[in-house]
């Protein structure tokens, strides 16, 4: 305890003596970012005893409270200095208070966040990105991708079709990113490495489901490609995205038409203390499915599946981001209120990258 005394008095005393907002925000950072002080010591809470965790937990959130509280005071007084400065060096009327700027008020949408970060991850390992058309046809969103006729998918309970033109044929809004992998081996020699992050549509509405979502799929197209590659780029992305150093992670059997054999994927958590902590404990949670890519759908983007093979993935954008961040109701993504993108926001200039920390 003497030691957080210390750590203590040192932090509050940099704080007081930081002199413009810059400085300040370097203090808040070497206390509070990825890996502050402050930080660093809470990470160690894991590795406590029981009793340990007791008493260190709550004088360490103690401890960030007040530190978080003595810099929003200490900005609050620089800047009304600043302000004072500035008002003093200018002649112009300033009478009517200017508007925040919009780098100070403006907040990324979570998923937007989310999405550079996943680019972050995959661009590391060598993936590109590739998009497509929300409006697709029945070949691309489904045939191609080996649905037999009469798949439930296909119904309009669970797709949104428009009406038939001349010819019989129906466009839909697409129920997944896939038809991108489609139209990617279609126009590119392999091999081929790309993540696909987009919206699609589906009839659904509920705490964990709406009618339009964020996906994002992995595809990678190779001779030699095999599913040992598949595990170890599914193991670093968990790894890198939730910021953990170790994680477990279950591949279970389950059946996709497009991928051969398929699995979903369960990652360790624990449940306990109202939030899902990824990496610890002795729960199992679903995050995606996965498989190696169907020799049909390699046939079918006239590729030879005697040559050629492959893996995929694909996980919900707004799924993952509600369990890195802990919100709770996926319709509050895209209820436009500017209180709860305010609170779950991200700075606009905090550009995630993997040297400098994710979410910092």
């Amino acid at each position: 305890m003497s030691d957080l005394t210390t750590l203590e008095t040192e932090i509050l005393a940099a704080i007081e003596s930081a002199e413009t907002e810059a400085a300040l925000e370097d203090v808040r950072v070497a206390a509070l970012g990825k890996k502050g002080s402050l930080s660093e010591l809470m990470k160690t809470l894991g590795g406590m005893s029981p009793e340990e965790r007791k008493t260190m937990g709550p004088a360490l959130n103690g401890l960030k409270a007040k530190v978080t509280d003595a810099l929003a005071a200490r900005k609050e007084v620089l800047t009304e200095a600043a302000l004072e400065a500035r008002l003093a060096s200018e002649s112009v009327d300033v009478t009517l208070p200017l508007r925040s700027s919009p780098l100070e008020t403006g907040r990324i949408h979570p998923v937007s966040q989310v999405i550079d970060e996943l680019t972050a991850i995959f661009a590391d390992m060598g993936f590109s990105i590739a998009e497509g058309p929300d409006i697709e046809t029945d070949e691309l969103n489904f045939t191609a991708l080996n649905f037999p006729e009469g798949h439930p998918a296909r119904e309009m309970h669970d797709t949104f079709f428009f009406n038939p033109k001349e010819n019989g044929e129906r466009l839909l809004l697409r129920t997944h990113t896939s038809p991108v992998q489609i139209r990617t081996m279609r126009n590119q020699e392999p091999p081929i490495r790309v993540i696909i992050p987009g919206r699609t549509y589906r009839c659904d509405s509920d705490q964990t489901h709406t009618p339009m979502f964020h996906q994002v799929e992995g595809l990678v197209i190779d001779k030699g490609a095999h599913f040992g590659n598949l595990k170890w780029v599914l193991e670093e992305f968990c790894k890198a995205f939730f910021e953990v150093d170790n994680i477990k992670m279950r591949f279970r059997p389950s059946f996709f038409p497009f991928t051969e054999p398929s699995m979903e994927v369960d990652v360790q958590c624990d449940r306990s203390g109202g939030e899902v902590k990824i990496g610890e404990g002795n729960d199992w949670l679903e995050i995606l499915g996965c498989g190696m890519v169907h020799p049909n759908v390699i046939r079918n983007c006239g590729l030879d599946p005697d040559v050629y093979q492959g893996f995929a993935w694909g996980m919900g954008i707004d799924r993952i981001a509600m369990l890195k961040y802990g919100m709770a109701d996926l319709r509050a993504f895209f209820d436009a209120d500017v209180r709860w993108i305010q609170h779950y926001g991200f700075r606009p200039l905090d550009l995630p990258t993997l040297f400098g920390g994710l979410s910092s």
